[in-house]
């Protein structure tokens, strides 16, 4: 598979240790993130993650900043873009098996490499499910265009 990953200046040692984690899955990672520990915004990182998934150069995105909130939801703001911030490996696993979800996000403040490893391995291991929630992941879609009627 093709993944991008990005990072904001907390993230930055920890992109290192997951960018080469992945390649050593046998996976291509190319690298939207800061690239240093200077500080740096994270909603850029996050959009360029998001837009390098959606447009479909990418299969699947890894985003890391200090808790993995601001920018999942950064990256949650691009149209098609369906990121999940998680801390432990079972979100991770149940939010590609049954929300489709395309990006991972998690914290180098919050989780240590250990963790961020099974939390990469459940998530590029799990295919979408489909099926019964497909329904759901196309309400999300009608969200984004406006489409959606209750």
């Amino acid at each position: 598979m093709k993944i991008a990953i990005g990072n904001d200046h907390v993230g930055y040692e920890m992109k290192l240790h997951i960018a080469d984690y992945i390649r050593g899955m046998g996976h291509e990672v190319t690298d939207f993130g800061a690239d240093g520990p200077e500080r740096a915004d994270y909603p850029v990182f996050a959009k360029r993650v998001a837009d390098a998934v959606v447009s479909g150069q990418f299969d699947l995105g890894v985003l890391i900043c200090g808790t993995g909130v601001g920018i999942s939801i950064a990256a949650n703001k691009v149209k098609g873009a369906r990121a999940c911030c998680c801390s432990e490996p079972y979100t991770a696993k149940l939010t590609r098996a049954h929300n489709n979800a395309n990006i991972v996000a998690f914290g180098a403040r919050v989780i240590g490499v250990g963790e961020a490893e099974m939390i990469v391995d459940a998530f590029l291991n799990t295919e979408y499910e489909g099926g019964r929630h497909q329904h759901r992941v196309d309400m999300i879609a009608q969200f984004e265009d406006g489409s959606y009627k209750e």
